[in-house]
């Protein structure tokens, strides 16, 4: 998607330890306008899939994941890192660790939100070691419900994380692709 990769070019920074930071308009300040335009290209690619459900894990995703089902016209569903007070009944669980955090998150989604019928895209920001997606993957398969695919924001392609979800025969699209990285910009795959 040109769109985002113009705006990674213009106010992305890359970072030591293959961090680029797209603070200014992805997971800190949300351009939503942006985020309009990157979910109408992931209705264009899973639009004929009968997508019931958008579900991501908190909290960098939510918010692409929230007007990706607007323009569905589904309810966007989010994997929460801590049990709450509010959270009753079962729940399916899973591990993930976070490159970024350097923690390891019990995530988890309500058995009464996640159901055998539902036909899911899972929605995130970055896909880089694939550890976010493995674990939604994992409650999407514990529901035992269809998943379509995968919808990225960003794909760092020199880390595996694409490579093994895709070797599971699970469609992924990235709508910013990145083949490599420095101080001195970022070059999208082709």
């Amino acid at each position: 998607m040109r769109l985002l990769e113009e705006r990674i070019e213009k106010d992305g920074r890359v970072k030591d330890g293959n961090i680029l930071k797209v603070d200014s308009f992805l997971n800190h300040q949300m351009d939503c306008g942006l985020f309009m335009d990157m979910g109408k290209e992931l209705y264009r690619l899973f639009g004929n899939e009968g997508v019931t459900k958008i579900l991501t894990i908190e909290a960098s995703g939510i918010g692409i994941a929230c007007i990706t089902a607007l323009v569905f016209g589904v309810p966007a569903l989010f994997a929460k890192k801590a049990r709450t007070k509010n959270i009753d009944g079962d729940v399916y669980t899973s591990k993930v660790h976070s490159f970024t955090s350097g923690l390891t998150y019990d995530i988890i989604v309500s058995h009464r939100f996640l159901l055998p019928e539902d036909r899911i895209l899972i929605v995130d920001d970055f896909l880089a070691r694939g550890q976010a997606l493995m674990g939604l993957i994992d409650l999407v398969r514990q529901a035992g419900a269809t998943l379509v695919g995968c919808g990225i924001a960003i794909e760092k392609c020199f880390q595996e994380g694409g490579r093994m979800i895709r070797e599971q025969g699970i469609r992924v699209e990235s709508l910013a692709a990145i083949e490599s990285m420095s101080e001195n910009g970022v070059v999208f795959r082709r």
